[in-house]
């Protein structure tokens, strides 16, 4: 399993990238995509709606269970992946990649500090 250092984590098992214009984008990690397996089906919450630290922003659903999706800062989504609507096993494809979420115009960076590195993510799991 791979765990980029370039991302944040969180216990909720999702992981967040910074873009460095005030956006983060979000997807599930890959141990959480494995634990999950082929995943059928991904819904999202709308663009423009806000979502609150460690609320639902949608759930995804595998072959044997239906997971929710948990924000790890506050913000408004302006965009969600759309290919995962015809394509969700992209999530299991390449969940740091082609498979990501949403992105989230963040409420206040700060939150990003209280997320975990991907060592201190590796040791919980």
């Amino acid at each position: 399993m791979s765990y980029p250092s370039d991302l944040k984590y969180t216990r909720e098992h999702e992981w967040v990238k910074d873009n460095g214009d005030g956006t983060v984008t979000i997807g599930i990690t890959d141990f959480a995509q494995g634990e999950l397996g082929d995943i059928v089906f991904v819904e999202l919450n709308d663009v423009d709606s806000s979502v609150s630290k460690d609320e639902v922003f949608g759930t995804v659903e595998a072959v044997k269970t239906v997971s929710e999706l948990f924000a790890p800062v506050s913000g408004t989504i302006v965009e969600h992946n759309a290919s995962l609507a015809d394509d969700p096993e992209l999530v299991n494809k390449d969940c740091y990649g082609e498979g990501w979420m949403i992105k989230l115009k963040l409420d206040d960076a700060s939150e990003l500090n209280g997320l975990m590195s991907a060592e201190e993510y590796q040791a919980i799991i």
